[in-house]
């Protein structure tokens, strides 16, 4: 797989290629699969053929244990707390670092023939191949291996962790001699990985190396205390406590041998290590088939002892009701999943590509969406899934502002669940309000228990956006599934209480005019950190303050008695709203009427501008490279800002404001965040630049499968995969949902023939098929009729005749965005803007700004 580079796929004359080593991936429109090993980029394919619920997940180590890079499971939620060190402190730092734990490796099944382990690094294979299937969550494993002694042996596995059963894990191993005799053992394990060094332990890579920001943070001292270890013939049970945290976790594992031939077995557990072996007198045609069970609960101080018994229970059940009702039951989810979010591209093979390698990719994406959050049940949906340690487990605004909305129109009960994290901790978010002399609510910008955890408060605290994405998604929510009882007895707490901190931080100024404005801030671009009136936030702030008097107007009309309730409840002042609205109407919203463009925040065309196009690569990604106060002096964006703006509240700026925004942007977006490019191929689209909106959606889409950002090691960029839904369907689908109602403007690439998906509104579940010529809504579950506009003309579709409208083409072509600076406008003091870069990088040819080529178009 070659990695690519941070600006993705839209720089050079062939604008793509396919990543992937077709040989070795083949094209599968609903499977992942490898056909042969290598260890060359195992941190990469322990990461794409890792398996989860949301609540636990396991990253694709083999079950022999070696060779692995990162050895890898986790739980969500559970966590390490440690004291943040700061060499200079200050009151209202971030006190309390928080890291997910490594819980024991349950995956451990290894295979011995003859008394010669099974290693993929040396064994001679004579064949191979390793799948994860997204229609039933199960990755598989079969090779035959030719042992030492020139046996032949075939190998079969499988790994699922249930989307039904929350706690549960399902592995099994099948071993047949095709050819001779040979004795069999088999050790299967339960391994306190991060507290132990087993023989195979790789410590320069198993945990993670080096300075990248975006890793996460080792813990260095003994971090699970064992609390008990039981076994009994075929069970095993571990338990431990978090030194710090005290949280508590208890692993258990039941094991089932189905075979013709002679065995034994044996069982015996330590504080750190559970270990049942069978040793078997294997005979050529008879194979051997072991069923592991395991069951992980966790707690935030339950004693151990309550979850060895929440353990026994589940791995009962298990046990009464047999493997295939566990594997039937996960179809069962995944089928109801499919029907609800599948997304279908029939393509002639253009600059994309094969068309099954494109769906594949998207249905990956799509699957990574459901393993991050199926049984996430209330808590929150990490950065990196649990699929990694990267980000250190914390949760931040990516969920609200990329995952929820797919979650609302495709599975709307976990939606509704992501959410209830955040009502969960409103609490401690008053307590961070109060100790940044703020009235309401602030929620941090990471954290896991609901603490502040970013020890960089300019691109962390500061990032104040995080209210109103919040607000955002609870708002988006309920548009999308009409649940009010969620808006009535949580919602509008949030909404209420993030309104009221925006009302708080800002100020008021009278000149001309009287103005609302905000100070001190960073907005989503952390390349551009403690502004005044940044853009984005100043947007996202206005529309929390309008939904959250909107909310309290509805309750007082609609339930007198839940608005009562309400008003004790938050200690509502009557006025509150009024306030909120006039904050409102009268916030700053950055405007330069001589460029004609919105500047990112009050001062932001006072830098000079950075020379993109004559940065060399080996500098890129900027954070990696140079220090954060050269980065900051330069107009520079790690991703977008206002764009993401125009996505979030596109009603609010006109069709060619958002062109020159794009414009402008664009070519000083770096791209080093992963959130970037997908937001930029959603309004490319919109605006016209066909070309560069399906350069960026590519980029989105193979993100982590080509490991193009090179930290795909630390997990899933679930952020990522909810854009590349956003990508789908508000680009080129062209939904939009920005006022009162659905409506649609598709932006279809020309190499695509029919774009379909599937959206619920308000319990109606629509399949949506846009064609070049036109656009085609069904209602394939609940009671119509839809009222809904296409281009501003308003519509109805019905439960019994699809809506058949005709297009008129896919909006403007204008080919690729530009790729160069816009330079050479004037500042509102006279000056020029020009382009620079630091010293130390390979000097800027100086050319005039009159002189600068015109930004190519294709």
């Amino acid at each position: 797989m070659n990695p690519g580079h941070t600006r993705g796929v839209e720089d050079g004359a062939n604008p793509f290629t396919d990543p992937l080593n077709r040989d070795r991936f083949p094209a599968d429109p609903w499977r992942l699969t490898e056909t042969w090993p290598t260890t060359a980029d195992l941190p990469l394919t322990e990461t794409l053929f890792a398996v989860g619920n949301g609540y636990l997940g396991m990253r694709d180590n083999p079950p022999e244990g070696r060779d692995a890079h990162t050895h890898g499971t986790y739980i969500n939620g559970f966590h390490e707390t440690w004291p943040i060190r700061h060499a200079e402190s200050a009151y209202g730092f971030a006190t309390t670092g928080q890291t997910m734990v490594n819980v024991p490796d349950s995956k451990l099944m290894k295979l011995y023939v003859d008394d010669e382990p099974l290693l993929l690094s040396v064994a001679d294979l004579e064949h191979y191949e390793r799948s994860l299937d997204f229609r039933d969550g199960v990755l598989r494993r079969n090779l035959i291996w030719r042992t030492p002694a020139g046996q032949r042996v075939m190998v079969e596995s499988t790994r699922m962790i249930s989307l039904d059963q929350r706690h549960l894990a399902v592995m099994t191993l099948k071993v047949t001699m095709l050819d001779g005799d040979a004795p069999v053992a088999v050790s299967s394990q339960i391994l306190n990985r991060q507290d132990g060094v087993d023989e195979y332990h790789v410590a320069a890579a198993a945990m993670g190396e080096g300075t990248d920001p975006r890793k996460g943070a080792r813990l260095h001292t003994r971090v699970l205390e064992p609390r008990g270890d039981w076994a009994s013939g075929r069970r095993m049970i571990l338990g431990y406590q978090c030194a710090s945290s005290r949280m508590t976790l208890a692993v258990g594992a039941d094991h089932h041998i189905e075979t013709e031939n002679e065995f034994e077995e044996l069982i015996s557990t330590e504080p750190d290590l559970g270990k049942k072996v069978y040793r078997i007198h294997a005979t050529a045609g008879r194979p051997i088939t072991i069923t592991k069970a395991v069951a992980y609960h966790s707690s935030r101080g339950v004693p151990v002892r309550e979850l060895f018994d929440r353990c026994r229970r589940t791995l009962d059940r298990f046990r009464a009701d047999g493997a295939q009702v566990s594997r039937d039951a996960q179809r069962a989810w995944l089928d109801r999943f499919w029907a609800d979010a599948d997304v279908e591209v029939e393509s002639d093979g253009g600059p994309e590509g094969d068309s099954d390698a494109t769906q594949q990719a998207i249905r990956w994406n799509l699957f990574q969406l459901a393993q991050a959050s199926a049984r996430a049940d209330q808590l929150g949906v990490p950065a990196k899934g649990v699929t990694g340690s990267g980000y250190e487990g914390h949760y931040f605004w990516d969920t609200e502002v990329y995952v929820i909305p797919f979650l609302s129109y495709t599975c709307p009960g976990l939606a509704r669940n992501a959410l209830r994290f955040r009502v969960n901790q409103l609490d401690k978010a008053r307590e961070r309000a109060r100790e940044l002399a703020q009235r309401g609510a602030l929620y941090p910008w990471r954290t896991i228990n609901g603490e502040e955890a970013s020890a960089y408060y300019a691109a962390g605290t500061a990032q104040y956006h995080i209210d109103a994405d919040i607000a955002f998604a609870v708002s988006r929510y309920v548009d999308t599934t009409g649940d009010v009882a969620f808006m009535r007895v949580n919602g509008i707490d949030i909404l209420v209480e993030t309104a009221r901190m925006w009302e708080d931080l800002g100020f008021w100024r009278e000149n001309e005019h009287r103005v609302f404005n905000i100070h001190g801030v960073t907005g989503p671009d952390e390349y551009t950190t403690v502004v005044n009136n940044n853009l984005f936030t100043n947007v996202m702030a206005r529309y929390n303050l309008e939904r959250a008097a909107a909310a309290v107007r509805t309750l007082r009309q609609s339930d007198t008695a839940a608005y009562e309730r309400m008003v004790h409840r938050l200690d509502l002042d009557p006025a509150e709203p009024g306030r909120w609205l006039d904050c409102a109407a009268h916030m700053t919203i950055p405007y330069d009427e001589e460029l004609g463009i919105h500047p990112q925040d009050e001062h932001f065309l006072d830098r000079e501008l950075w020379d993109l196009p004559a940065t060399p690569e080996d500098r890129r990604p900027l954070l990696l490279h140079y220090h954060p106060l050269v980065i900051y002096r330069f107009q520079v964006l790690k991703q977008a800002d206002v764009v993401l703006a125009m996505f979030l509240q596109g009603h609010r700026f006109t069709e060619a404001q958002k062109k020159a925004n794009f414009d402008y942007y664009d070519p000083i977006t770096t791209g080093d965040s992963t959130l970037s490019a997908v937001v930029q191929s959603i309004i490319a689209a919109e605006v016209g630049y066909e070309r560069s909106a399906l350069d960026y959606f590519l980029h989105g889409l193979y993100v982590d499968l080509a490991d193009l950002h090179r930290n795909t090691v630390d997990g899933v960029h679930i952020a990522s995969a909810g854009g590349v839904w956003n990508c789908l369907v508000y680009g080129f689908g062209g939904m939009m949902d920005l006022r009162v109602g659905l409506g649609f403007d598709p932006r279809l690439p020309e190499s695509w023939s029919k774009l379909t998906f599937r959206i619920r509104r308000v319990g109606v579940r629509m399949r949506v098929e846009v064609e070049q010529e036109q656009l085609t809504i069904s209602i394939e579950e609940g009671a119509g009729p839809v009222d809904l506009t296409v281009r501003g003309e308003q519509l109805q579709v019905t439960e019994d005749v699809p809506l058949v409208v005709a297009l008129n083409g896919q909006g403007p072509r204008h080919g690729r965005g530009p790729r160069t600076p816009v330079l050479g406008g004037t500042r509102e003091d006279g000056s020029v803007i020009t382009a620079a870069l630091p010293t130390d990088t390979a000097p800027l040819e100086q050319i005039r700004p009159n002189e600068r080529p015109t930004p190519e178009r294709a």
